[in-house]
């Protein structure tokens, strides 16, 4: 079951906010808006089958909620360094530097 929270933006059962008829969550197009600093228009320029609407709508439900969304960022963030640490000794690694492929 969602919940619609604007004309654009919906709930999951879980509480995450997908833009509407799009297999896309809000947070993705925040870490776009961060990563690149793109405008809403370049943003829909590089994202066409996204509207404006769907866009702007995504960064003002970021807006209403960023301390919640920012701590999520976070969250995943430490998730990749935590498994990038994890990797770095994995055995396909330790194998391809004992062979001279990796330094």
């Amino acid at each position: 079951m969602s919940i619609a929270v604007t004309q654009h933006v919906r709930l999951d059962a879980s509480g995450i906010a997908w833009i509407d008829d799009t297999n896309i969550k809000v947070i993705e197009v925040v870490l776009d808006k961060i990563a690149h600093g793109n405008s809403p228009e370049e943003m829909h320029f590089q994202h066409p089958h996204l509207t404006l609407g769907q866009i702007y709508a995504a960064l003002s439900y970021y807006h209403d909620h960023q301390g919640e969304l920012d701590a999520a960022i976070q969250k995943q963030l430490e998730e990749v360094e935590a498994l990038a640490v994890k990797a770095k000794d994995s055995p396909v690694r330790k194998r391809l530097r004992e062979a001279g492929k990796l330094p």
